[in-house]
């Protein structure tokens, strides 16, 4: 990955911080102690903690995602120390949302915040401007979250998943229903047991760990999946960032940004600084379909190859018309080297 992916920045703000530490010990020193030998000795002191600045790995961050600046079970999810309250045994409803005794959770007050709670059941949200913050959702059937006609909805530093593997697999762990929803952030979220992790067409996607997809004989598994979309760039658009997103199935995808029919144009998506493995392709960039592709972004995202030695099953990338207006793919690199990843 290049200078201006996440982990340089990453690296570059934490250098940027220790520096201006420094500076400040300098002066506290300087303007305490007068003459030459005391300048000298500060400046001796500010040696070390400028050697404290570090530059994260750039490659093989697979096994260990953190340690590149990526997610993990390290940083993502409902935060440590956060204590839940089980729903609906230990609390029922709040301002602006109530549960059901099988445990489902509808939200159909604006400017709602759930915030502590453990969720067995789907957790609706029917209204706009709502936080959902270090939340536990755990369920299996067809959905964990989902979003209906909202706008500005905030999912973050939770937990989503499936029950197992198997059976138990949710079908959509974070869904835009009707594909209406715009403004929501979805970011900092641990997902796993997903047939479809997070299921949007605009927003911000960012900081997520999606993992461990299960599987139900028929599934196609989706890490993240747009069905193909032309919201405005003056409106909104779909940013997919920073997140580690790995299917370990050798079918569909970490990233689909194809239309379902022919006929359907795609455009204004990015996908940039992630670290992304497995699945039949790794990404479908919109193209399929003889469909017309503008503004495809897909820049300085990390392929891994912990399941398959060209990072999908048959390759990082497929459908991705270079060509299209406004269609960039540039800065990816496969984990392992390094080297460039070339358009598909």
């Amino acid at each position: 990955m290049s200078a201006k992916n996440t982990r340089a920045s990453s690296a570059t703000t934490t250098t940027a911080t220790t520096r201006s530490r420094a500076r400040k010990a300098v002066a506290a020193a300087i303007a305490s102690v007068a003459g030459t030998a005391a300048a000298a000795m500060v400046a001796s002191a500010v040696a070390p903690a400028a050697a404290m600045a570090t530059t994260l790995p750039t490659t093989n961050c697979s096994a260990t995602p953190s340690k590149c600046g990526f997610p993990d079970a390290t940083n993502s999810g409902v935060r440590a120390g956060v204590t839940l309250k089980s729903v609906p045994a230990q609390v029922s409803s709040g301002p602006g949302w109530t549960s059901s005794p099988d445990g489902s959770v509808e939200v159909s007050g604006n400017g709602a915040v759930l915030s502590g709670l453990s969720i067995t059941g789907n957790l609706d949200i029917s209204a706009s401007n709502v936080i959902i913050s270090n939340v536990k959702v755990v369920t299996g059937g067809t959905f964990g979250v989902t979003l209906r006609h909202t706008t500005g909805v905030t999912i973050e530093n939770s937990t989503i998943s499936g029950k197992d593997a198997t059976s138990g697999r949710v079908s959509y762990a974070v869904d835009d229903i009707y594909g209406d929803s715009t403004g929501m952030t979805v970011k900092n979220n641990n997902i796993a047991y997903y047939r479809t992790a997070v299921a949007v067409s605009t927003g911000l996607v960012t900081g997520n760990y999606i993992h461990d997809p299960g599987y139900v004989a028929g599934d196609h598994t989706n890490g993240i999946f747009d069905a193909g979309t032309t919201q405005p760039l003056t409106i909104s658009t779909l940013t997919i960032s920073n997140n580690t997103i790995f299917n370990s199935l050798g079918q569909t995808d970490a990233i689909s940004l194809n239309a379902s029919c022919a006929g359907c144009p795609v455009a204004n998506k990015t996908v940039t600084g992630n670290l992304l493995a497995g699945g039949g392709y790794v990404i479908y960039g919109g193209s399929s379909l003889g469909n017309t592709s503008t503004n495809m972004v897909i820049k300085n995202n990390d392929f891994g190859q912990a399941y398959f030695a060209r990072s999908g099953y048959y390759g990082p990338a497929a459908y991705f018309n270079s060509a299209g207006t406004g269609n960039l793919w540039t800065g990816n690199r496969w984990d392992t080297t390094g080297l460039t990843v070339p358009a598909p």
